[in-house]
């Protein structure tokens, strides 16, 4: 029996033994895992966005050893030190050879389908995030299963600690992507909405891209304070200034080049939006992708990777088609931009550990859930470490 972190309903995480995974299918490892850490899709499962009738383990960010390879592995050997990308994938079905593992035919059989709709026909396997998804336990735990291993994992140099690499499973790819699909070459500007990981990580990769200002909004100071000090951005505090005219102020009036949405549907929102989301089945709100849409010029980009898991009312299409827009929605797909990824991480071109503000052991994640969703204690990223016993203080 292993420890892992384990969701029994909204606002319930708990530690508990469970059995030890075992390999199941010829592609199959596992995975001691060294370090993992809570994401802000998590919150969603935690909040009860995307609910589950049955306790499962949580997790998709984790890094750790392979202990034991199934007789089809082929790329790793027990010893090495893997990280591991969050969507499961096949590595050789119609989607994985367009660059798309996402979207995998073969990792989610039991809810796969072309539509995407809100209870069904969703895309590929993801760890740690409901049956929807596969129903596979995640990596907050002690040991974990990993379908795919010559597909997925990839392995990293001993001179590299895992605090340096660890993002590069998920919050680091899908900053990249983010900029990736704003086309962001050199001398654009571009507003990041939202100062989480993954808008701190779009920030980083927006400056490598060459971007002549990157504008990070947010509406707390402590998050701000971070793109600032870890990013160098401009910060605008949307509970004190209108983000919209101060980024066409900043720019002859046009608006941004680029626009991110890096919070998806748990911005914040008002009575009157929720008593709508009860009248049309909504959860959360669109005010981030919304201030996106005013803040991008005409002919601009919008780049989504904050989650949105379910249909919207009202919907702003008629100001997308006046202002010409750009749209690109979705998960990143981590196993097509990894490996260039890794390179980045080892030639220093981007540091990843700075946004890290708590490290603690697993036994503790009830706590790093608590005060990363009410966003206190200034926690901007937990790390856990399952096999580290005793607290470790806060990052300073």
């Amino acid at each position: 029996m292993k420890a892992a972190v384990c969701y029994h309903r909204p606002g319930k995480i708990v530690v508990e033994d469970v059995p030890d995974p075992r390999l199941e299918e010829r592609e199959d490892v596992i995975v001691k895992v060294t370090a993992t850490a809570i994401c802000g899709s998590d919150l969603h499962i935690y909040n009860g966005y995307l609910p589950d009738l049955k306790p499962f383990i949580v997790g998709h960010e984790f890094m750790g050893i392979v202990e034991e390879t199934g007789p089809g592995v082929t790329k790793l050997k027990k010893g090495d030190r893997v990280i591991v990308p969050f969507p499961i994938a096949c590595g050789r079905c119609f989607f994985c050879d367009h660059g798309l593992p996402v979207h995998c035919e073969h990792s989610n059989p039991a809810r796969y389908g072309p539509e995407g709709a809100l209870l069904h026909d969703k895309g590929g396997g993801l760890f740690g995030y409901t049956g929807m998804y596969g129903g596979y336990d995640g990596g907050q735990a002690e040991y974990v299963r990993v379908p795919y291993a010559n597909n997925g994992p990839r392995k990293i140099s001993s001179e590299l600690a895992d605090d340096q690499v660890l993002f590069l499973t998920d919050i680091f790819p899908t900053g990249f992507t983010a900029v990736q699909w704003g086309a962001v070459k050199g001398g654009e500007t571009v507003a990041v909405f939202g100062c989480g990981p993954v808008g701190l990580m779009a920030q980083k990769v927006a400056w490598a891209r060459g971007a002549k200002r990157v504008i990070a909004i947010d509406l707390q100071d402590y998050r701000l304070a971070m793109a600032r000090n870890v990013c160098l951005s401009e910060t605008i505090n949307l509970a004190q200034q209108d983000p919209v005219e101060a980024i066409r102020e900043a720019t002859d009036g046009r608006g941004a080049d680029v626009c991110i949405d890096a919070v998806g549907q748990e911005a914040e929102h008002s009575m009157w939006e929720r008593v709508a989301n009860v009248l049309h089945l909504q959860v959360g709100s669109l005010n981030a992708l919304r201030m996106c849409l005013s803040a991008v010029r005409r002919g601009g980009v919008v780049s989504v990777v904050g989650v949105y898991g379910v249909p919207y009312d009202n919907f702003p299409l008629g100001q997308i088609f006046d202002k010409g827009l750009t749209l690109r929605f979705g998960q990143a797909p981590v196993q097509s931009c990894v490996d260039d990824l890794i390179e980045w991480v080892e030639n220093k071109r981007v540091r990843l550990d700075d946004i890290i503000t708590h490290r603690l052991p697993l036994s503790a994640a009830a706590h790093g859930y608590d005060i990363f969703n009410r966003k206190q204690d200034g926690c901007v990223k937990v790390v856990m470490y399952p096999h580290q016993r005793a607290a470790i203080d806060p990052v300073v």
